[in-house]
């Protein structure tokens, strides 16, 4: 990919962002409200900002498939075949993936595994955006392109969160802080200390199973040139990470995920008249209602809804600063108050009494995931229509594992 073009994009980025904050810092001088050609006018720029952002994430995803297929070629153009003697039988896992697939061989269930080095591998570290971010990190497997594809849909799931992998789906009790201690106090000569201890609970993340069915033709299986396993992982990874991912951020705890937002603490509530929405002195109040300690945390970050940012988008501070600013560096997350936002499409919208906001250190809320993710294969289910019909099954849960403010939301107001 070209770095200059990869540049050209990211200045024509933030040239169309100076463009939009010179509309708004306009309308703010003028003390008015947008008029129905500058609204226009801004939504149209907040698209073009979210088109470049769309089509550097494309770039990427291509840049990778390019290099998985040099690395696939140049596998098997090396391996060398002694004269008089046939191939190896021993094929490659991903080989084996798409000889099963077609039916070719193997049974009607397939458990995919993480590889010993992809388990080591801390899922808050895995971004597919930008190198830098961790793409060089993603390996090729099946197992790997259906957790980036997860992660891509699940704004939880690269925020930061703490990941548990387990080879079984038993219950496990994770100790959760409750109440730090009390402040240390003055003790007179050979007086007794008091007692200062923290408050400890337990969280239970359980296994749920997440599932769905997608039917794929006789002569896609059949037709060698397709990324077959690509294409399954994308399906399953997206189809999995939605379903988890909307109990991972608003799951009420009871036969599901408890969510972040659910799990959370609230740390401002906005005022009335105004359908919920948050101001900047919201905002501020938000990112200080949340400790030093948090703050500072490296998974410290903001989570809202797509549809909340173009609101964001326009609101300044007390001295004319801008809450919101675009990344220096292409693929990296911009930011709010200098903490990266991210996006999830399971966040409440902006409303009355809506939590439309969190922010936190999301390392304290726990991921549990169970490491095999079983695929079934029927011939039979779709057999009038020639198809075959594939299951996907994950297992996973979580929950926020300390409950003294580490992550605070932001509800709307009353009325």
């Amino acid at each position: 990919m070209s770095r200059s073009f990869i540049k050209s994009l990211h200045e024509k980025r933030l040239k169309t962002w100076e463009e939009a904050k010179a509309l708004a810092d306009s309308v703010a001088e003028q003390k008015r409200d947008f008029s129905a050609e500058e609204q226009e006018t801004w939504l149209r720029l907040n698209s073009e900002i979210d088109a470049i952002d769309e089509r550097v994430k494309k770039l990427q995803e291509a840049e990778e498939r390019a290099k998985e297929s040099e690395e696939t070629f140049r596998a098997l153009l090396d391996q060398p075949v002694a004269e008089g003697r046939k191939a190896p039988e021993d094929k490659s896992a991903d080989e084996q993936l798409r000889s099963w697939l077609s039916g070719a061989s193997g049974g009607r269930a397939l458990d995919i595994r993480p590889t010993a080095e992809e388990r080591s591998t801390d899922l808050r570290t895995l971004s597919k955006l930008t190198a830098a971010a961790g793409a060089n990190t993603v390996k090729t497997s099946f197992y790997n392109r259906l957790i980036a594809h997860l992660i891509e849909v699940s704004g939880m799931l690269s925020i930061g969160a703490t990941i548990l992998r387990t080879a079984t789906g038993e219950s496990i009790q994770v100790p959760k802080t409750t109440a730090h201690s009390a402040n240390a106090s003055i003790v007179a000569e050979a007086a007794t200390l008091a007692a200062n201890e923290p408050t400890f609970g337990q969280v239970t993340l359980d296994a749920f199973k997440y599932g769905f069915l997608i039917q794929i033709s006789h002569e896609l299986l059949n037709d060698t040139s397709i990324d077959l396993t690509g294409y399954l992982a994308m399906q399953a990874g997206r189809a999995l990470g939605n379903g988890i991912g909307a109990h991972l951020v608003t799951g009420t705890g009871t036969n599901q995920p408890n969510g972040v937002v659910t799990a959370s603490t609230t740390g401002v509530t906005g005022g009335t008249g105004v359908g919920g929405a948050y101001t900047a002195d919201n905002l501020i109040d938000l990112f200080y209602s949340v400790i030093y300690p948090y703050r500072n945390s490296p998974s410290c970050a903001w989570l809202m809804k797509d549809a909340s940012v173009a609101t964001l988008r326009k609101i300044k501070d007390a001295y004319g600063e801008y809450l919101w600013q675009p990344a220096l560096t292409a693929g990296n997350p911009d930011t709010v108050l200098g903490k990266p936002l991210f996006t999830d499409p399971a966040m409440p919208a902006v409303g009355l009494s809506a939590k439309s906001v969190a922010f936190g250190d999301f390392s304290q809320y726990f991921i549990r995931m169970v490491e095999t993710l079983r695929f079934e294969r029927s011939d039979d289910f779709a057999f009038s229509s020639d198809l075959v019909t594939f299951r996907a099954i994950l297992r996973g849960d979580g929950d926020v594992v300390d409950t003294t403010g580490a992550i605070k939301v932001f509800a709307g107001g009353a009325s």
